[in-house]
């Protein structure tokens, strides 16, 4: 499986990305995913490279390029409870200096990347992203109407902008919160939002669960929960990336 370490000029220099893509000849579906909070590291890697095991060409961007190349700051190899709230210390100011703007400029320039690459093929792309990089996921997809056909968000603050975004959307919609972070009633009151704006979309919060469940490199991983997290992701990718 071709992997590529990459440069993408930004409007405010250049950052460094991650792409994973087949190496069967012919051009491939793109799909840009956000790394969670702890950014680029084995294994976003990984999940890259599974999803590009079905056909994709993946780009994940180091969202925190401004700082330094990934892994911008130091991590364990296991993000234990015992650790997280000495990493999470660091990179805070990281995340707040990410503001909603820097978002939507370099999504300009992640998005036009992806369209731009040799192995990725005409038509839309898709959007995925976990924790933060799902609400950073959805910023991309209102921002890009026609260009982005999914975006999909595991454990992330999705509803943080209000029911505005979502009236941006055109692309189809999956969202799977983590039992921890939404409470039956809060999934109601955002999926009444969606249905307000006329999305198409699933959003369900995921049995058993509690927030980074997908990430296999901290205590909050569930085998089951990632599970779910495929079998929804990839047939949104396939339905609007194949069929388009």
């Amino acid at each position: 499986m071709p992997t590529k370490t990459l440069q993408i000029a930004t409007a405010d220099g250049s950052a460094d990305a991650f792409a994973a893509f087949p190496d069967r000849g012919r051009q491939r579906p793109g799909v840009l995913m956000y790394a969670d909070g702890f950014g680029i590291r084995p294994v976003l890697r990984e999940m890259a490279l599974e999803l590009a095991e079905h056909g994709y060409y993946v780009l994940v961007p180091n969202a925190f390029y401004r700082h330094g190349p990934a892994p911008v700051i130091r991590l364990p190899e296991h993000i234990g409870e015992d650790v997280r709230p000495a990493v999470f210390a660091e990179l805070m100011p990281l995340i707040e200096a990410h503001t909603a703007e820097r978002v939507l400029s370099d999504a300009d320039a992640y998005v036009s990347f992806l369209t731009a690459q040799p192995e990725v093929c005409a038509g839309p792309v898709a959007v995925t992203g976990y924790c933060i990089g799902g609400l950073w996921a959805m910023r991309t997809a209102a921002a890009h109407p026609g260009q982005v056909a999914a975006v999909a968000a595991f454990h992330g603050p999705v509803g943080a902008d209000g029911p505005g975004l979502f009236s941006k959307l055109t692309a189809q919609v999956h969202l799977g919160h983590a039992e921890g972070d939404m409470t039956p009633e809060a999934l109601g009151e955002l999926n009444q939002a969606l249905d307000g704006a006329g999305v198409t979309y699933s959003s369900e919060i995921y049995a058993g669960t509690i927030h980074g469940f997908t990430m296999s490199d901290t205590d909050a991983f569930s085998a089951s929960g990632l599970k779910r997290h495929w079998d929804r992701l990839l047939p949104l990718l396939d339905r609007t990336l194949r069929n388009s």
